[in-house]
């Protein structure tokens, strides 16, 4: 699949099958997300993998969506700020954008092994942390439920909205 077509047929999928997700793929994925450009290659980024029950169950009541019930694997995506690259000019660290560069490949990398996945920020940062004492301290960018699409699954009414090139580009 060529990528402007990949990233065209993505989209945020909120209902999964039972089929649980090959070890294989857990790998692809995360071997997309270190694959991924950070500034100054530092990667102040880390990913959580949650597949057992208990952490299942535990990060699915740190969101109000009830689309997750099925997901058989959640990835968490936080990023560190300190060593992470700083702009000199303004002081400007890039640890968010570093842990959404990876977290974005990761999206991707997901669309094409056939699966899917919706980028979750909405949820409970503290109760995160609360239920998962090693997340403590990161800045939480992300949760990806992953997931083999349901039968039934579709984008929404808003997946083909986009702005017009001339709204979002300028040539200088």
């Amino acid at each position: 699949m060529d990528f402007l077509k990949l990233a065209k047929e993505r989209y945020s999928c909120r209902k999964f099958s039972d089929k649980p997700v090959e070890d294989s793929k857990i790998d692809a994925i995360l071997e997309a997300a270190i694959s991924a450009p950070t500034a100054k290659n530092i990667q102040p980024v880390k990913i959580w993998v949650i597949k057992s029950e208990d952490a299942l169950a535990k990060i699915k009541a740190c969101t109000p969506f009830k689309w997750t019930e099925n997901v058989p694997v959640v990835f968490a995506v936080g990023g560190k700020a300190e060593g992470a690259f700083v702009r000199p000019s303004d002081n400007r660290n890039f640890e968010d954008v570093d842990a959404s560069i990876v977290a974005a490949h990761m999206m991707l990398a997901v669309q094409a092994l056939g699966l899917g996945t919706t980028w979750i920020g909405f949820f409970d940062v503290p109760k995160v942390a609360e239920s998962f004492p090693d997340m403590k301290g990161w800045d939480m960018v992300a949760l990806f439920p992953v997931g083999y699409p349901a039968e039934d699954a579709a984008p929404s009414d808003r997946h083909t909205l986009r702005k017009a090139q001339s709204e979002m580009v300028e040539f200088l």
